[in-house]
This record gives C-alpha cells, sequence and structure tokens, in this order.
C-alpha cells in the first residue's frame, strides 16, 4: 500500500506547502485525501512514565499530535490507558520503573498538558492506573490529574460523565462528541478499566438516546481484546466487581445498534508487532458491522523494560465517504531524523489496513 509522507528534499523544495512556523522535518504524514479528517490512537504510555529517561519520548509524541494538528485535521487523540505503572508506590525498584506514582502521575501530566487548550483528547483508565501496583482495588489518581475542568476545550466536546466507584462523577467513564460535514456525530465513550456493571450500564443508556440515535459511537476502554483477537474472559486481578471483553462485547457493544468501533489496548507480548496488535469485526444486534482493534506499543523493542514503545501510534483517518477509516501505523520519533525516517512507518497488513463500516 502506498506510503502518505513527505521527504525531505519535497520539504526542501516545497516549502511554501508547510505552515509557516512548521518544523522542517524529514517525513511529515499528511491526509490521503484533503477533506478527510483524522483522530490519533495513542497506545499505553505506561513505561514511557515509569522511567524518567523515557519521559521526553511520549511527550514528543504529545507535541508531534499538536504540531500536525491542522494538517491533519485532528478531531481529537485517544489514549488506551495505563497511564502509569504504580498507581500508588514509593520505593520504585528501579527494574520496573525508577519513578515514584506520584513522579509518574506528573509524568503523564505533563505530557498532555501539550494538548490542553489545543486539542481536545480521550483517556481511559487501565489495570496499572487502579490500586498500588495492578488493580488491587479502584483506587486511582487519575481524577486527582485528570478533573473535568483541566482542559478547556471538553466544555465543548464533553458531554456526558458516570460515576466512579465512589458514586463521583469523573473522566473514568465519559463521553464526548465530535461532529464533522462528512461523518455526522461522532461519540466518543470512555469506560474504566474491566468496568463494573453500573459504568457498562450508564454507556448503554446513554448511547440509547434519542439524540445519540445517528451518531456512530466509538468505545474506548482498556481491556478488551487478546493479541490474538479473541474477547478476553477474565484476567487474574483482584479488582471486583469487574466485566472484561466478552462480558463488555454481549451487555453493551452487541445491544447498542449505534457503536460501531472500539478501541482498547492491554494486551503486548515480547514478540514481532503482530503480537500487539489485533482486530477483528463482529455483527451487532442490529446486522450492522462493528469493528474492533487493540493497539499496544510497550514492548516495541522487544523488551518489558525498554524505552517504552518506541514511539509509535496510530493515525485514524475518516475518509469523506463516510464508513472508511484508513489506519496507519507511525512513530513521530523515527520520523524526527532522516538517519531513521525510512522506518518511521509499519506497513505489515496487520499495520496498515482500511476499516469499512456498512
Amino acid at each position: 500500500m502506498k506510503l502518505r509522507f513527505f521527504c525531505l528534499a519535497a520539504l526542501l523544495s516545497g516549502a511554501s506547502l508547510m505552515p509557516a512556523d512548521a518544523q522542517v522535518l524529514p517525513l511529515r504524514p499528511k491526509l490521503e485525501n484533503p477533506e478527510s479528517f483524522s483522530m490519533i490512537l495513542l497506545p499505553d504510555p505506561q513505561s514511557y512514565t515509569k522511567f524518567d529517561a523515557n519521559q521526553p519520548i511520549f511527550e514528543l509524541m504529545t507535541a508531534w499530535c499538536v504540531n500536525n494538528a491542522d494538517s491533519l485535521r485532528v478531531k481529537t487523540v485517544i489514549c488506551t490507558g495505563d497511564l502509569v505503572e504504580q498507581n500508588e508506590t514509593r520505593i520504585p525498584d528501579g527494574v520496573n520503573g525508577n519513578q515514584t506514582s506520584e513522579e509518574q502521575w506528573r509524568a503523564a501530566s505533563r505530557a498532555f498538558e501539550r494538548l490542553d487548550n489545543r486539542l481536545p483528547y480521550v483517556l481511559c483508565t487501565g489495570n496499572h492506573d487502579y490500586g498500588y501496583y495492578r488493580s488491587e482495588n479502584r483506587m486511582s489518581r487519575f481524577p486527582d490529574y485528570f478533573p473535568s475542568e483541566r482542559n478547556p476545550l471538553w466544555r465543548k466536546s464533553l458531554v456526558s460523565t458516570g460515576l466512579n466507584y465512589k458514586g463521583i462523577p469523573t473522566l473514568e467513564n465519559a463521553a464526548y462528541e465530535f461532529e464533522s460535514d462528512t461523518w455526522g456525530k461522532l461519540l466518543v465513550v470512555s469506560l474504566e478499566f474491566a468496568p463494573r456493571d453500573e459504568a457498562i450500564k450508564w454507556a448503554k443508556e446513554l448511547v440509547a438516546q434519542p439524540k445519540y440515535k445517528d451518531s456512530k459511537v466509538i468505545l474506548l476502554t482498556h481491556s478488551y481484546l487478546s493479541w490474538t483477537g479473541r474477547h478476553i474472559e477474565k484476567e487474574n486481578y483482584l479488582i471486583s466487581p469487574a466485566n472484561y471483553g466478552k462480558a463488555i462485547f454481549e451487555k453493551l457493544v452487541v445491544p447498542s445498534p449505534n457503536l460501531r468501533l472500539v478501541l482498547c489496548g492491554h494486551e503486548c507480548e515480547i514478540s514481532d508487532y503482530e503480537g500487539n496488535v489485533s482486530f477483528r469485526t463482529d455483527r451487532n444486534a442490529a446486522g450492522r458491522t462493528v469493528a474492533q482493534m487493540m493497539f499496544n506499543a510497550q514492548t516495541a523493542d522487544n523488551q518489558w523494560h525498554g524505552n517504552g514503545g518506541d514511539g509509535w501510534l496510530r493515525i485514524l483517518e475518516f475518509m469523506p465517504d463516510g464508513k472508511t477509516i484508513k489506519v496507519r501505523t507511525f512513530s513521530p520519533l523515527l520520523a524526527v531524523s532522516a538517519l531513521s525516517c525510512d522506518k518511521a512507518w509499519r506497513t505489515a497488513p496487520y499495520d496498515q489496513f482500511d476499516i469499512v463500516l456498512d
């Protein structure tokens, strides 16, 4: 499939194509169709935030989102959760991170500061964002660092918040609305990790409201698909009650005729790229196609404790036909240097493909 990028020579000979204040880069993605818009998908950032030396990579990724917001016509940035490695620890072991939880949350917060008042973004919580090390309970610092007042642009896009385990409305369960001429209204619903029945009920009732009848609903949740493409049925976390992929699919995805796309992260293997992504389609109760995509990159360099994921993200281009989404896998980290930009696209069929919603 043809790659879409500017090479260094094109940039130098055609500088008028770029905004006056844009950095001249050896490789800069562009939309395949200028009438499209995009959403940027950031995979689990926990390994960027758990090591102090890795933090700049994640900040580079969010800075790249802002720097390309106009050229890629970015509607929103979406992150699959696990913002930190440990939600509540004071003594890092130096192996699975050298930062305390406070330092990790500050690192995640600082990266997303680059988007505040520039782009709306949608986050979900992962298993590492709860408890002490990983979901021993539903205690989380997420609401402290990401209150609904944080990004002024949420005043235009945030349309609903559900209740967390304490009965408090937070962005752990939230919905955001976006609109375009070609796709109409898009509702992005974010669900907490292993959502409780109450959270699923809130989401189901929300998307069933008459005002969202004709919207295309995108569900974001952390644990849903395995790398083999199956719906996850159970995991060995102490957090309870909990619903994983299969239960979310049966209780929320199937009965919701307007829910058309599910995005998740969480799963990864020490393997090649194919072991860290998956995709499947199913039919909901109304007979409509539901596309479901898992994307994670924290072991992209074949290590649990490497650099965090080589900067990989996905560009989701929503084509003007109102039904096709082009998925491309790209690394701003590799693209920033003329010596590595030839490696900045992942082009295998599982990393570069089209989603068509009938």
